[in-house]
């Protein structure tokens, strides 16, 4: 038979040998994809899937993942491509020392921080952010309805270190500041529905889970 559907004996022995295991280790699979993808809300992409399944000790790739997702009927919003605006030159007394340079070696060398905006029911909410570039994990947040100095120090307070050097990436330039860039992408495409939240305290208390909790665990290790 094996001669007659063009198929090497050697592979039909294996194929036979390793099916049943094979199918379990599947099923292993298919369950965990299902109850990281509930753990996000449903909104995962396949690559953080995929990372937060080999966390558990179960080796999954990004295509298996999508195949998984797509079995489960798993989707993830994606927010459409932006266009960006030509970029703009460097602070008059802030230079750029950073450079693109994100590549760091250890903890609180390097951190970066921005502010972006979420809808809360009524009125837009500000989140600001600051990101150690080592682990490229968020190590200070804060929330208002203003986006004013208040709001970026409390971030700052809460992650603060005395003779930091300040560097500003040039306005309208978002790969002067991608790993920021990056987070807000990933909280805004996985994370936040595309109406928002009805309050500021759900949108406060949604986002806090998403940077202690699922942001934590799917992020990329540097």
């Amino acid at each position: 038979m094996c001669p007659l559907f063009g198929v090497h004996r050697s592979n039909y022995r294996y194929t036979r040998k390793n099916s049943s295991e094979s199918d379990a280790d599947r099923a292993v699979k298919r369950s965990l994809v299902s109850e990281v993808g509930n753990a996000s809300g449903g909104s995962a992409g396949a690559r953080s899937i995929a990372i937060m399944v080999t966390s558990k000790v179960v080796r999954l790739g990004r295509w298996l993942a999508g195949r998984l997702m797509k079995e489960l009927s798993i989707t993830s919003c994606q927010v459409p491509a932006h266009k960006y605006k030509r970029g703009g030159n460097e602070h008059a007394e802030i230079p750029n020392l950073l450079a693109r340079q994100f590549a760091v070696t250890e903890p609180d060398q390097v951190w970066c921080g921005d502010v972006t905006y979420i809808w809360t029911g009524k009125r837009w909410a500000y989140l600001a952010v600051v990101l150690d570039l080592f682990a490229r994990k968020p190590v200070g947040w804060a929330m208002s309805y203003s986006p004013d100095s208040d709001l970026t120090i409390k971030a700052l307070q809460m992650a603060w270190r005395y003779r930091m050097t300040q560097s500003m990436s040039r306005r309208g330039n978002c790969w002067d500041n991608s790993p920021m860039e990056g987070f807000f992408r990933s909280l805004k495409s996985e994370w936040v529905s595309a109406t928002g939240y009805e309050s500021f305290g759900e949108a406060q208390s949604a986002i806090i889970r998403h940077i202690t909790g699922y942001y934590s665990a799917s992020a990329p290790r540097v």
